[in-house]
């Protein structure tokens, strides 16, 4: 583990029951750095994730997060610690407002309700569709309006490490700019440290400043992104280049 990494996954398994996803594991990410984690569908991307957002418990291995031990822990005091999980599929509470569920996102922070109304703005400032739309029933927007609103409300819990499970999922390639035009303004604005498990590897490379391969539950390339977008195995199996 490097003395600047937030988060640091060693030899890691994870396994649902009986069946193993996840074998040996290594991961890091730095404070404030943009990751990509790339691999076909069924590799263990979504499984890893959830385990670091404590949602499974892993078999063998450890989870540290910014030094200190994070396995174990459940998921509501992950949270708290500065660790958001966007999920595929979006998740909102369809009857509840947009403003509501980005609300929903601040319910284990501590700093106050002027911290959380001034972060409510700057999310609708960030994406000035969902101000539009602050009293519509989150369950009426669209696609892209949804993915924006699942985004804000992971920023709402002010993290230092924003997940994000397949963000570009059954959307648009406009409305898939937008929304990565959106998340870089994030980061120059707050620095937070990104994981990004993506399909569209290419828009996820130009994201990232370092990615990992995925497959069939180990990984078996880590590298800087712009090395990885001009490798040419990487561009036959993912760019179909």
């Amino acid at each position: 583990m490097t003395p600047d990494a937030l988060l640091a996954i060693e030899r890691l398994d994870v396994a649902y029951g009986e069946i193993q996803v996840l074998w040996e594991v290594d991961l890091e990410i730095a404070r404030g750095e943009v990751v990509a984690l790339l691999g076909p569908n069924g590799a263990g991307k979504t499984t890893l994730l959830r385990a670091v957002a404590g949602l499974l418990r892993p078999r063998a291995g450890r989870i540290v997060w910014d030094g200190a031990p994070l396995d174990g822990v459940p998921a509501s005091r992950v949270v708290a610690r500065g660790l958001a999980l966007v999920p595929e599929g979006r998740r909102l509470f369809a009857g509840m407002t947009v403003a509501e569920n980005l609300t929903m996102g601040a319910y284990r922070r501590t700093d106050g309700r002027a911290a959380v109304s001034a972060d409510l703005e700057w999310v609708f400032e960030l994406f000035p569709e969902l101000a539009a739309r602050r009293r519509q029933q989150a369950g009426a927007l669209s696609g892209g309006e949804q993915q924006m609103c699942a985004i804000g409300r992971g920023l709402m819990t002010k993290p230092r490490l924003l997940m994000l499970d397949e963000l570009s999922l059954g959307l648009s390639p406009v409305a898939v700019d937008r929304i990565v035009a959106m998340l870089a303004a994030a980061h120059r604005t707050r620095g937070m440290a990104m994981l990004i498990v993506e399909q569209d590897v290419r828009m996820a490379l130009e994201l990232a400043r370092r990615a990992y391969i995925l497959e069939t539950g180990r990984i078996t390339r880590g590298d800087e992104a712009r090395r990885l977008i001009d490798d040419p195995r990487v561009k036959k199996a993912y760019l179909g280049l």
